[in-house]
């Protein structure tokens, strides 16, 4: 399938994940380039290098940028790359943190690390890309990665759903900035996704009880997988979605559909 037929995209937070998924899902969809754009090469569970793995699986062009998003020169540092792969066409901000955590004992530098992260390196992701992508003719789109969290909150985790309550609405407020030069912005919300994000799993009986409980409240009946979210974010980077905006879209098995 070529939905995504000469696009290149900068996917951040790559190298594992819904962000690994993702960009093996556009090289699926025909991209013409992927820079994976991270802290880490490696993967946080098995396999090669994910700009490896897409080379293999794939005639899509992939690169590895070591890419902290805190840091305004790295982020520049991939969006070059893209650039020297064509173009950047598509900017996806899926770098993040996440712990479950204590209100009360949240730290200053807690609460900076996680809006750092979360919110910051979306923001400056999406600037430095957006300077090329206003410049293009066909504009572009920027996607960002958000979280059911984002749009409720939760209490066990406050400061992770205020650097995604803020991602939310940076998004539509830069799709109100970004539309008339032909630059769409969207935010994905994920739910449960199997992923590593919290850590190794150390107590596997816990695990699977949790599993058991949380799959029983989404009508889906089972977690999500990182491909779940790459479908997602393929059509918003697709032209199937061109006249899709400051939208978002939940991918949560519909687990909130009943909130």
């Amino acid at each position: 399938m070529t939905l995504l037929e000469g696009k290149t995209a900068v996917i951040t937070g790559a190298s594992s994940g819904i962000g690994r998924g993702i960009a093996r899902g556009f090289a699926q969809h025909g991209a013409r380039a992927v820079v994976v754009a991270d802290v880490r090469e490696e993967p946080k569970g098995e396999g090669p290098p994910t700009h490896e793995l897409v080379s293999e699986e794939s005639d899509t062009e992939a690169a590895f940028v070591e890419c902290d998003v805190t840091n305004r020169a790295d982020l520049r540092e991939a969006v070059e790359a893209a650039e020297a792969s064509g173009g950047i066409d598509v900017m996806v901000n899926n770098a993040g943190i996440w712990h479950a955590e204590e209100f009360f004992d949240v730290s200053e530098e807690d609460y900076r690390q996680m809006l750092d992260i979360n919110l910051k390196g979306a923001y400056f992701g999406s600037q430095i890309a957006g300077e090329h992508l206003v410049e293009n003719e066909d504009g572009g789109s920027i996607i960002n990665i958000s979280s059911i969290a984002g749009l409720f909150g939760n209490g066990d985790w406050p400061t992770y759903a205020a650097s995604k309550g803020g991602l939310t609405t940076f998004t539509y407020s830069l799709a109100h900035k970004l539309g008339g030069d032909g630059v769409r912005v969207n935010a994905i919300h994920p739910g449960g996704i199997q992923t590593m994000i919290g850590g190794e799993v150390t107590d596997e009986e816990a695990a699977a009880e949790q599993a058991q409980q949380f799959t029983q409240m989404v009508p889906l009946g089972r977690y999500g997988q990182p491909e779940d979210v790459a479908g997602a974010a393929t059509f918003l980077a697709s032209d199937l979605a061109s006249y899709v905006t400051g939208e978002s879209l939940v991918v949560d098995g519909g687990w909130t559909s009943w909130r």
